[in-house]
């Protein structure tokens, strides 16, 4: 930088250089501060425990190092080999024989290993055991007629079809239930379905003609859907969870709602409380068991939230270096949840007690000082949210976790998995219906492909035509 000769500058112009300056120094100190800030804040991040599926709401399929090969039995990302425990033994087990066999053949023996004949004499049974076989399965096709003629009055007449054979559709109820099933439960793409009709059943059907089995199936289904809506605003406890999904590429959320008696799916383009709030139509229940989601909150009289998500955080905390805090929090929670467990052997006075016992102890923790950051920030968590955290030491109804929910809704994280989504709005509406009727199904004791296949019958109801 050259220097300016300073009898080209005057008094003036040299304090406006000044003040230039001055203004320069200071912008530069303010970016010189936020960078040392940042550098601070990125040495921290380096010590801090990397997120897992133990210490937060990750899911396992993205644990850092996963399907690395950090060797068997090692834990994702650690890096460490984990010697395998050895298995301990059981008993052997044998199928047993069936109850009612189909068909029995008595085998004689002929002759000893001697060569004597052996035929006329007494015998006894001497071994007994079953042999299962599948018969080949192929389609059943049966050709209608329908006759008919022109009566004297002028009218043409018609032959009306026979039961559950109406004109339309050659496929019938129990090929639009063995599609429905086999698509949506067990999450076969189109594609390998039509493979599979042929290959093992024999029957050709295209990818199209599938599709077109599905959505004709969309009417019954959301028939029993509208009872199970029913049945959801007016009970007294429900477990709701969220995941994502997709639809023609682009994101959108499926929510369930689990009841005792029912349950309840609905994709929709959001996750907004309102998804919540159009559900349950107005219905407040008792208990919601969820999550700490902001959109799920007070959406019924009580709220208990997941243990199994805050142990999570628990984890974290203790992963960060927190001793005090989080280790106490973690073995209270445990045995909060243990005693929910014994619920059934206890009785309301001895649960109460259970229940102050555990309340006094969490008051004692949150009155520690903690000096780790990670053990403050679950300090201050645990303060906003404790009124939620022993709901169920009070209601048996309720449990410690949102493992109903999680658990309805993990076929459908896994039908998203494998087929990657949903190619059109009425394929998304189908599964949520089919997800709804076939667990309520469950619930009650029934199998899914029994309830598809009443639900598929009333798709060919006989329908008299005169022409």
């Amino acid at each position: 930088m050259t220097r300016l000769p300073r009898y080209l500058l005057s008094d003036s112009e040299k304090d406006a250089l000044l003040h230039k300056q001055g203004a320069l120094i200071e912008r530069q100190a303010a970016i010189i501060e936020t960078l040392t800030e940042r550098i601070a804040a990125l040495e921290a991040e380096l010590g801090k425990p990397r997120k897992t599926a133990r210490n937060s709401h990750l899911p396992p399929s993205q644990d850092p190092g996963r399907g690395k090969g950090t060797g068997t039995g090692s834990s994702p990302g650690s890096g460490k080999k984990r010697t395998k425990k050895p298995r301990p033994s059981r008993p052997g087990v044998s199928r047993c024989l069936a109850a009612t066999p189909d068909e029995t053949i008595v085998c004689r023996a002929g002759h000893c290993v001697c060569g004597a004949d052996v035929s006329g004499l007494t015998q006894t049974c001497r071994m007994r055991y079953d042999h299962i076989d599948i018969p080949p399965v192929v389609p059943h096709v049966t050709r209608i007629e329908l006759h008919g003629g022109r009566c004297r009055c002028g009218r043409r007449y018609r032959a009306t079809p026979p039961e559950g054979m109406i004109p339309g559709t050659p496929f019938g109820p129990n090929i639009h239930a063995f599609l429905a099933y086999l698509h949506h439960s067990h999450h076969v793409g189109f594609e390998r379905l039509a493979r599979l009709a042929t290959e093992l059943f024999g029957l050709k059907i295209s990818e199209g003609a599938i599709a077109n089995a599905l959505q004709r199936l969309e009417a019954p289904l959301a028939n029993e859907r509208t009872e199970i809506i029913k049945e959801l605003r007016a009970a007294e406890v429900v477990w709701c969870d969220e995941t994502t999904t997709r639809i023609n590429g682009r994101l959108h959320w499926q929510w369930v709602f689990v009841t005792p008696n029912v349950v309840f799916h609905e994709i929709t383009p959001r996750r907004a409380r309102a998804v919540a709030e159009a559900a349950m139509g107005g219905h407040k229940p008792a208990v919601w068991v969820s999550d700490r989601y902001a959109g799920q909150q007070d959406m019924a009289a009580t709220h208990q939230v997941c243990l199994a998500h805050v142990l999570r955080d628990v984890q974290y905390a203790i992963d960060s270096g927190d001793t005090v805090f989080a280790p106490a929090l973690a073995k209270l929670l445990a045995w909060a949840i243990a005693v929910g467990r014994r619920r059934g052997q206890l009785k309301q006075s001895t649960l109460q007690q259970y229940r102050i016992k555990i309340d006094n102890r969490l008051d004692g923790l949150l009155a520690k000082p903690t000096p780790h950051p990670a053990g403050r920030k679950l300090q201050a968590q645990v303060k906003a949210w404790r009124s939620k955290y022993f709901v169920f030491l009070e209601d048996r109804r309720v449990s410690a976790t949102n493992n109903i929910a999680e658990r309805e809704i993990r076929p459908s994280v896994v039908f998203r998995k494998v087929t990657g989504g949903f190619r059109s709005e009425w394929g998304a509406r189908v599964h949520a219906s089919y997800r709804s009727v076939t667990s309520t199904a469950t619930i009650s004791g029934n199998a899914a492909f029994d309830t598809l296949r009443g639900l598929a019958s009333t798709l060919f109801t006989p329908n008299p035509q005169t022409a």
